[in-house]
Formats: C-alpha cells, sequence, structure tokens
C-alpha cells in the first residue's frame, strides 16, 4: 500500500511541476555539464599545483592528490586534452597548455579570493578550505570583485 502511495504522489509532483521527460533530461545534462567543467577547473588547478611543488605532474599523483582511480584520472585527462588545456603523451607528465595555465590561474585567485574572505569573516581553516573549493565554481566575477573589496577595505586583500 506504501509504494502505491509513493508513486502516485511521484506522478502528481511530476504532473504538478508541469515537466515533461524531455524538459527534466535536459535539465539535468546542463547539471551534468557544469559539473564535468567544475571537475575539469579542480584538475587543471592540481596539475598546476602539482607542477609547481613537483615540477611534474603524473596521473598517479592526481589519483593521490584527487583520491580516485586511475582510470578516472585518464578519463578526465583526455577530456581535458580534447578541449585544449593539457597535452600528453604515454609515460610522460602531463603538461598545460598555455590555455590550462590561464584556466589554473584564474582558478586559483577565484580560491584564494574565496578562502581569504571565508577566513576574514571567521570561518575556520579546515572548514573554509572545503567551503571555498566548493564556492569557487559558482560565485560571480561580481561576487568576486566584492569580497576582494571587503578584503582590501579590511586590510586583508590583495
Amino acid at each position: 500500500m506504501a509504494k502505491k502511495a509513493g508513486t502516485r504522489a511521484a506522478a502528481s509532483v511530476s504532473v504538478k511541476a508541469g515537466a515533461s521527460p524531455s524538459r527534466g533530461a535536459e535539465r539535468f545534462r546542463g547539471t551534468r555539464a557544469a559539473h564535468e567543467d567544475e571537475t575539469g577547473e579542480d584538475y587543471v588547478e592540481a596539475i598546476a599545483e602539482l607542477i609547481d611543488e613537483r615540477g611534474e605532474a603524473r596521473v598517479r599523483d592526481l589519483s593521490a592528490m584527487m583520491g580516485v582511480s586511475h582510470v578516472t584520472v585518464s578519463r578526465i585527462i583526455a577530456r581535458l586534452a580534447r578541449k585544449g588545456l593539457v597535452s600528453t603523451e604515454p609515460y610522460r607528465p602531463i603538461e598545460l597548455t598555455s590555455s590550462g595555465r590561464e584556466l589554473a590561474a584564474r582558478v586559483k585567485r577565484r580560491h584564494e579570493i574565496v578562502l581569504a574572505f571565508l577566513r576574514a569573516i571567521g570561518v575556520g581553516a579546515d572548514q573554509a578550505e572545503i567551503d571555498a573549493e566548493g564556492i569557487e565554481h559558482h560565485v560571480s566575477e561580481a561576487t568576486i570583485r566584492a569580497m576582494e573589496r571587503v578584503l582590501r577595505e579590511r586590510g586583508k586583500g590583495r
């Protein structure tokens, strides 16, 4: 009986929302694409960080850093290569292209501003780092500029 009620409720919500399956699929497709972009930004930023710290970035390093499998990293690197952000050859370190370096610099800047802002408003270091990782992908450039302005006014800015 509970199963029928749940099914009716779900059908009712779908009808009330007026969402056709194709519109719903399009919405989720857009969300997946946005998450794909976020993942790409995180990887480009991580590659730049590894190159700065170790002189090179390899799949095994990214796998350990991101806590994912070698296969997952390889798939993401292949996607980034198709987008012109990295270049890679078998058994060689991953290199950032000029576009990849520019993206890494933009993402790092956004991360640093969001992190500094969160710390300035009293968020603890560990939590601020966690929150900055998510916020940096979703905050507008106008908000980033406002955060920078507040940091400058407080004497903690760039």
